[in-house]
């Protein structure tokens, strides 16, 4: 380290801490609160939707069968369960659909570990929805700044960025609900760097544990949260120490100066981006580029010959596969996607089934399409993430496009009226029109309500 790291990383687990002790809702400008009534739509658009997937009914099945505590809700469904187990499965039911907010800087999603271990938690005690507000903002913030302070290096090295940071994120969320001071609290994190797991395997086999990492960074939060409550100690240089987590993370490309970047003046809630595709974030600019491509020029898929995806390394990186034997890894292929978007003009959850992913015109078009990492994308990553589409049609005609800021990104976000369409689309015929109006009107006055029962009551 030079004496500049030095100066940021000194006391940079206590700083965290005290940060997150400290965060009230009286703290947070008004353009952040409007950002956490944006994510709490989405989350509850994912959760809800997200419910009935084979892997959230395996866990909901275990849980209610072994798990007799009845006191906080998996969002979605009208089981109850201990706030941790509930945390766990409602963060399943999030991620499930792999149409989750996300954060560029950090590549991690939020949504799923942060909302479930508060709301569980938050119908647990009685929270205000100021507490609950303060408490999501919170952990987005140590969340997010850990994930961009140890990215790309340690997504490099194999591991996912939402469940290790996301149980930092988790536990400084509950701390903050449980109001823990500033030193249980920087003991709580301390616990969350030995709970701190979870590697990115589940790409080379489709395997279905990536949909369970977010519940679990949920459920260890609240446990160390709680377990802190109680007196029991964490390392206080759990991010600095000579065996800390940045150390055997990411050393020594660890971005320490990103760690506090407006600490206290911004809040990271407000940089994340939201999904209008339900697949890997990586390649939604390629998915915008090819629809750009065709709305420009009218080609259709049995006319190209051959399609070229630019991605920066780490997107390409275990995304570049051609199977799909199972949802994740259609979802997990940038080829699959780029397929449906040309044969399809769009790329849709529905789209993700065998009677679409078998059809002769799509599995065929799939291996016309390699993906490689494109020098223009990896430079400016993860400062942008851009993609880039390369078609070459049958009559040699040659198009490309380069997006540098998919839909959804803070550049270019989704409008409200884009996520109340998301949530409509998703939810309605789920637990349908009525409620779903009734849910969108809270949300969008959340800070006002006395009475947050209703998004705890799904049976």
């Amino acid at each position: 380290m030079n004496s500049t790291t030095d100066d940021v990383s000194l006391g940079a687990s206590r700083r965290l801490a005290t940060h997150a002790a400290g965060l009230t809702f009286e703290k947070l400008p008004a353009d952040t609160v409007q950002a956490f009534k944006r994510t709490l739509l989405d989350f509850l658009t994912c959760a809800i939707s997200g419910a009935a997937m084979p892997v959230s009914q395996a866990l909901l099945g275990y849980f209610v069968e072994n798990d007799a505590t009845r006191i906080s809700s998996v969002i979605g469904n009208g089981a109850k369960l201990s706030a941790p187990n509930a945390a766990l499965v409602t963060g399943a039911n999030v991620h499930g659909l792999d149409f989750d907010d996300g954060h560029t800087q950090g590549s991690a999603h939020a949504a799923g570990v942060i909302f479930p271990a508060v709301m569980a938690v938050a119908q647990q005690r009685g929270s205000t929805a100021h507490e609950i507000a303060a408490a999501v903002v919170c952990g987005y913030d140590v969340m997010c700044r850990i994930a961009a302070t140890m990215h790309p290096e340690s997504a490099r090295r194999g591991y996912h960025n939402t469940a290790l940071a996301g149980v930092f994120g988790a536990t400084a969320a509950v701390s903050n609900l449980l109001k823990l001071d500033g030193d249980k609290t920087l003991h709580a994190l301390g616990l969350a760097g030995s709970f701190s797991a979870g590697i990115r395997e589940y790409l080379d086999e489709g395997a279905e544990i990536k949909r369970i990492h977010p519940g679990k960074a949920a459920r260890d939060g609240i446990i160390c949260a709680e377990f802190a409550k109680r007196g029991i100690t964490g390392p206080s240089k759990i991010l600095e120490g000579r065996y800390g987590f940045f150390a055997t993370h990411a050393a020594p490309h660890v971005k320490w100066p990103r760690l506090f970047e407006g600490l206290g003046e911004r809040y990271e809630i407000a940089s994340v981006y939201h999904k209008p595709y339900p697949c890997c974030r990586h390649y939604h600019a390629v998915i915008e580029g090819i629809k750009e491509l065709q709305r420009e020029h009218r080609f259709k898929a049995d006319e190209v010959e051959h399609a070229d995806i630019g991605m920066y390394a780490v997107g390409f990186n275990g995304h570049d596969y051609k199977h799909c034997d199972s949802l994740l890894d259609a979802q997990m292929s940038a080829p699959v996607a780029a397929a449906l978007a040309i044969v399809l003009g769009d790329v849709t959850a529905t789209m993700f089934v065998p009677a679409t992913l078998d059809r002769p015109d799509v599995r065929a078009l799939i291996e016309r399409i390699d993906a490689r990492i494109d020098d223009e994308c990896e430079r400016i990553y993860p400062g942008v993430r851009s993609g880039s589409a390369r078609i070459k049609l049958k009559n040699g005609t040659v198009l490309e496009k380069r997006v540098l800021e998919p839909k959804g990104e803070v550049k270019n976000p989704m409008t409200d009226a884009d996520l109340e369409a998301k949530f409509h689309a998703n939810c309605d015929p789920i637990i349908g029109d009525a409620r779903s109006a009734r849910i969108v009107a809270d949300v969008w006055q959340f800070e006002r309500l006395k009475d947050v029962t209703p998004f705890f009551t799904w049976g």
